[in-house]
């Protein structure tokens, strides 16, 4: 049931006006900060009141102005809106303490554009979140690419801009060629955008329009996947490697926060909202999709055991991670969905850990190399104690989130009518694969002699104000392994799952 209520416009009100702020309050450090706490609290505190609404089966919806019959800036908080809507905002109140003291530990110039396009991406994360049709996701997805563009070239060097303009070809680019087309070609075929809210197994498309028309409505589909880059989908994945010329806390903005979540939600908000359970199935786009999935999983892992450089073994980790969210939503079953949804959330706090856990070696070393951090988990045993927690969590052992997530995506695979064993065996493969680019990390931190001529005592933990979120943020991954109904519910919420 949808309830009309303005109150939905109050987080993106907020993460607007944020931005201006920070801009304002630029040379007044402090302050400037400040806002980005203040804000971010606020946006988290917002969002979470919608909680019992959500919970009891109610969905807020609030439009703001049509363009034209069936194209509005609509938004809404059903349990998939509220999932993304509070990560983001909750988790930016960590990346701000973090930010602080990676920004003023290194000394970084432009740091009040930083800030500020920092924020306006929490904006647009926010309004991706509580998009109520494809017309509102699609001009919130731009902003989210448009603002972050900037963060990647941050350093203003020619290896900074050469992994922006990559990083915008590739966003900016898939969106125009792919994504406008599939809007106009669903408004076409449907004479609507806005999504069927309160159920997964119908879709925009009326039963009349994919019987007549089924080859356009898979032509529509296989756009919008192409278009919505940002999930990282093989061959759609090669902005991310290169974004992580960016300061490691915009890579953890990108791969936990704002702009890889951004992407899996849009994927799964298009699958189970723009096409719904009945049309995947009766259409066959169910399980080339999830085999699209499993071979980035597989791919990605392989790739990220090659790299020694540690931002590239976490970014080629994120590429692999976030197909697990497509493969869950894509098999339309309820264990599958469920453990699919939930990654999006078990994944944001896990990788978050990991990118803090990198920018607080790099402060504390100035070392990249994987190679080269033997023994100094000796030195900074609550940066690395955390990292091993997130890693446990990628590897999906429990009592870690991603085990979770993990488990009811097997189940979801083992449960369906025509057992899938290449996606069984691609999910297992996946595991070895991950522990195999994680473990020798945390091994070499605490278990090896330091090399030969590196004396360890130079080294001390990085300043508080990053070691805190990451020893916080780890903590929570476990805590979502030992209460997964926290965002599970939310889920079932949407998906009317018992």
């Amino acid at each position: 049931m949808t309830v009309e209520t303005p109150k939905l416009l109050i987080p993106l009100i907020i993460t607007l006006v944020a931005p201006f702020l920070v801009m304002v309050l630029g040379k007044e450090q402090n302050l400037r900060e400040s806002v980005s706490f203040a804000a971010s609290a606020l946006t988290a505190l917002v969002v979470l009141s919608f909680a019992p609404m959500v919970l009891s089966g109610q969905i807020p919806h609030y439009t703001l102005f049509t363009l034209l019959p069936g194209v509005t800036v609509s938004f809404c908080m059903d349990g998939l809106s509220f999932l993304f809507a509070f990560i983001a905002p909750f988790l930016w109140i960590f990346a701000t303490s973090y930010n602080i003291g990676y920004m003023r530990s290194l000394k970084e110039h432009a740091q009040t554009r930083y800030y500020t396009c920092f924020s306006v991406a929490i904006f647009g994360a926010v309004g991706v979140a509580t998009a109520a049709n494809v017309f509102t996701l699609y001009l919130f997805y731009e902003i989210i690419s448009v603002f972050t563009y900037p963060l990647v070239f941050h350093h203003q060097d020619e290896e900074g801009f050469m992994g922006g303009r990559k990083y915008l070809v590739y966003l900016m680019g898939t969106s125009k060629l792919f994504l406008l087309p599939a809007m106009v070609l669903t408004y076409c075929l449907a004479g609507t955008l806005d999504f069927p809210l309160g159920s997964w197994t119908q879709g925009i498309f009326p039963p009349e329009v994919v019987a007549a028309h089924p080859n356009l409505v898979r032509l529509t589909y296989v756009l919008f996947i192409c278009g919505l880059a940002k999930a990282a989908i093989m061959p759609f994945h090669n902005w991310l490697p290169s974004a992580m010329v960016a300061p490691t806390p915009v890579s953890a903005l990108l791969h936990a926060v704002a702009v890889v979540k951004a992407g899996v939600f849009s994927v799964s908000r298009i699958i189970l909202s723009g096409f719904g359970g009945t049309t995947m199935t009766d259409l066959g786009l169910s399980i080339p999709t999830a085999y699209a999935a499993a071979f980035t999983i597989v791919m990605a892992s392989f790739i990220a055991l090659t790299k020694d450089d540690i931002k590239a073994r976490l970014a080629y980790s994120t590429v692999s991670q976030l197909s697990y969210v497509v493969i869950g939503v894509a098999l339309v079953t309820p264990m599958a969905v469920q453990g699919g949804l939930m990654h999006i959330g078990h994944h944001a706090f896990s990788k978050i850990t990991l990118f803090f856990g990198a920018g607080a070696i790099y402060v504390a070393s100035h070392l990249k190399s994987i190679k080269k951090l033997n023994g100094l988990g000796r030195r900074m045993p609550w940066t690395f104690g955390a990292f091993g927690l997130a890693s446990l969590s990628m590897i999906g052992m429990p009592p870690v989130c991603g085990f979770v997530s993990k488990w009811y995506l097997v189940n979801g695979v083992l449960s369906l009518t025509d057992p899938q064993f290449i996606l069984f065996v691609a999910l297992l493969l996946s595991t070895a694969l991950n522990a195999g680019y994680f473990v020798p990390i945390f091994y070499r931190a605490f278990f090896l002699k330091p090399e030969p001529g590196t004396d360890l005592s130079q080294y001390k933990e990085a300043p508080l104000s990053m070691v805190v979120p990451l020893v916080f943020t780890s903590a929570v991954s476990v805590a979502l392994g030992l209460f997964p109904w926290i965002f599970q519910d939310f889920i079932k919420a949407f998906g009317g799952f018992k």
